[in-house]
């Protein structure tokens, strides 16, 4: 026996999504740098030095003089035995005018008077230690700088920036259907 029969198929709906995605660009271009470095001015200056070396009173030690130093030599030598010689016969006159008092003193200066005195022995040519007078006065330096500054120049650039928007489109790839059919309605 058949039977009536309703018969239904159906489809689902179906979205198709297609999507582009977003694209951005970024890109940063090179600063332009300019550095420039002035060389420092340096200025110098020097006082020379001196020396000064005196042997005069080595070369007089060494009676190695020069002749108006060794006339004013001689003509002090001269004064001072003057003066010696007056006052030793000063001192002579004094003694014999006390003649009476005790003692000799005609034997005693004729002692002093008849002898020369002892010389003295020893090395005469050398110099004393001290003789040679150096006075040394150095140099001096004197050193100026002057420092530039460096010169910097930067110039900056934005950034490139460029941005693609994405985008999404939805549609409709199948529509939902339903059907609906009846078999053996009629016999």
């Amino acid at each position: 026996m058949q039977l009536p029969q309703i018969r239904m198929t159906s489809q689902k709906a179906m979205i198709a999504i297609q999507q582009t995605p977003g694209r951005q660009e970024i890109q940063q271009p090179r600063a332009e740098l300019s550095i420039q470095q002035p060389k420092a001015e340096i200025s110098m200056s020097t006082t020379p030095s001196k020396l000064r070396i005196d042997q005069t009173q080595a070369w007089e030690d060494m009676n190695l003089m020069h002749i108006f130093k060794r006339i004013e030599k001689f003509a002090n030598d001269g004064h001072q035995g003057l003066m010696e010689g007056i006052a030793r016969r000063v001192r002579q006159g004094d003694e014999l005018m006390k003649i009476e008092n005790k003692g000799n003193p005609i034997a005693g200066q004729a002692i002093e008077n008849g002898f020369d005195q002892m010389k003295s022995l020893g090395i005469k040519f050398i110099p004393s230690m001290d003789a040679v007078k150096i006075h040394y006065q150095p140099s001096d330096l004197k050193i100026d700088v002057k420092v530039n500054k460096p010169r910097i120049e930067a110039e900056a650039h934005k950034p490139l920036h460029e941005y693609h928007r994405g985008n999404v489109s939805i549609s409709m790839k199948q529509f939902s259907n339903l059907d609906i059919n009846f078999a053996n309605l009629y016999i």
